[in-house]
């Protein structure tokens, strides 16, 4: 054991003082941040749509711009409000609200909804002067003060200063060109003509009779893929001709209401004690969390069974395996490079861990803050324990299996052709992640669970589930008894196959080493 100990403290310390095996480490999380945080950061600069409209109903065109304003007016609303109550700078106040401060600090989230209402599409209806009379004192007042001067505002509101408050803002992603049409021949040719010439990324036609056909209506665009606009535009375009038809069908609105309401179903879970609790989106995420382990659980049991693989080629190569076993036995230098390598493992999973924590601490910073703090899930005891004993366990399995491939092989390009079905065994967790994790008790996941070279995997997939004792007694007592049968079959061809040269042995041979007494 002191030898074994010996050759694995040299293992281990080989890696921790290499450069290159600290820029391996974070090179993983690094990519997969960025892979996350450029698309995000592309999508937020990404220029706002220009587009234009040729309306020849006549009114189409105002009521969407009404409908759109609604939502925009709401998170315009929270976001000052928010601001407000943490005493943010406010840069770019809306005119007429600098008295209003104190008003809004104060207000909900309902009372923003329903002053967002009375500010937009409702504000000249009758039913706009309701919601108004039972909004309190402060915030009908904010409304009646500062709406006429908010609404001229947002009216010539460009998406650059649309940003400064949100990035999901309709002004801050679409933004509309004026274009006056062409002749009665041909009304389209000035918007032809700005799309052509690159001025605006589309235009719209809206017919002459909306409410009665679709006919005449048209989106016209060189873009084939982006179809944001389009379906912006047609969502409240249909919501305004559906409460038109309403109205000239007379069919009375709080009829419609109630046949459109739909079923809801609430979702809850029982709790051991039995009793119902509402299901959160935390407790979602906590079903799906374990494929984030499952894809970082492979990752690090295959970066690391291939760093031992290519250490022990090396050292077979360079001669140097010869030196060490001047002094140690085949088996104690095997035993002592896995447990080496299994020591490097954990410190590289413990600085994955790590880094992902203080990313999602940092999160905010790169306006990438999630619904909830990610950090619990993360760092649940249930998860982490099953994350550390699986690697472990995937390790030694698939450790034993690639020990003995790298020391029949001189190269890396010899150890390509054996290491090909070990590499195949290896993507079937990855392709089973999701159908799993959606039915982490059924038929695919049990019989992965019982197949010792995707139990790792399997079980930490089934995590989040209610997994069966005798599930995991089973699975257990199968993956370390073929553990202990690759340990004992890959001392048999490292005995043999480390000191060998030349040509690498067939499997023939392979086979007859193992079986060998």
């Amino acid at each position: 054991m002191k030898k074994i100990r010996l050759v694995a403290l040299r293992e281990f310390f080989e890696n921790m003082r290499t450069k290159t095996f600290w820029i391996g480490i974070l090179f993983f999380p690094v990519v997969l941040i960025l892979s996350i945080v450029i698309p995000k950061l592309l999508q937020d600069h990404k220029d706002a749509r220009l587009y234009a409209v040729l309306d020849r109903s006549g009114w189409l065109l105002e009521a969407v711009e009404e409908r759109a304003a609604f939502p925009d007016m709401e998170k315009l609303l929270r976001v000052i409000r928010d601001r407000l109550r943490d005493g943010s700078a406010m840069k770019g106040l809306p005119p007429g609200l600098e008295g209003q401060a104190e008003a809004i600090r104060d207000m909900s989230d309902e009372e923003i909804s329903r002053a967002a209402s009375t500010l937009t599409m409702l504000h000249a209806s009758p039913e706009g002067q309701k919601i108004l009379d039972d909004l309190p004192e402060e915030v009908a007042e904010m409304v009646k003060k500062s709406g006429e001067q908010l609404r001229r505002w947002y009216s010539g509101l460009s998406a650059k200063e649309a940003r400064k408050f949100s990035r999901s803002l309709s002004r801050s992603l679409y933004e509309r060109v004026d274009i006056a049409p062409g002749d009665e021949t041909d009304p389209e040719a000035p918007f032809r003509e700005a799309l052509n010439e690159g001025r605006i990324f589309a235009y719209i036609v809206v017919g002459k009779d909306p409410i009665e056909t679709s006919q005449g209506n048209k989106y016209v665009s060189n873009n084939l893929t982006d179809d944001a606009l389009r379906n912006w535009f047609a969502r409240f375009a249909s919501e305004v001709v559906r409460e038109k038809r309403i109205e000239r069908e007379g069919i009375d609105e709080e009829v419609i209401r109630r046949i459109q309401t739909p079923v809801v179903f609430k979702a809850v879970q029982l709790t051991e004690t039995g009793e119902e609790t509402k299901v959160e989106s935390v407790d979602k995420a906590m079903q799906f969390i374990p494929i984030a382990f499952v894809y970082l659980l492979w990752i690090a049991i295959f970066m690391i069974s291939q760093m031992l693989l290519t250490n022990t080629i090396e050292e077979k190569s360079n001669r140097t395996i010869e030196v060490l076993l001047s002094s140690v036995s085949p088996t104690e230098l095997m035993a002592g490079k896995i447990v080496g390598i299994a020591l490097t493992g954990l410190t590289v999973v413990l600085c994955w861990v790590m880094f992902f924590v203080l990313t999602i601490k940092a999160a905010p910073a790169m306006n990438l803050e999630p619904p909830f703090d990610l950090t619990p899930l993360i760092t649940y005891p249930k998860y982490l324990v099953s994350f550390v004993v699986y690697f472990l366990l995937g390790y030694l399995l698939y450790a034993s299996l690639l020990v003995g491939i790298g020391s029949v092989c001189n190269s890396l390009k010899e150890a390509q052709n054996l290491m090909m079905p070990v590499s195949v065994m290896l993507m079937i967790p990855l392709f089973t992640m999701f159908p799993i994790v959606q039915d982490p008790n059924g038929a695919l996941a049990r019989v992965m669970t019982f197949i010792p070279l995707t139990t790792p995997f399997a079980m930490m997939n089934r995590a989040a589930a209610d997994i069966p004792t005798w599930e995991y007694l089973v699975s257990g007592v199968l993956l370390l008894a073929t553990i202990a049968l690759f340990v004992w079959a890959a001392g048999k061809i490292f005995r043999v196959g480390i000191l060998m040269t030349g040509k690498p042995p067939k499997l023939k041979e392979i086979i007859r080493w193992v079986l060998s007494a």
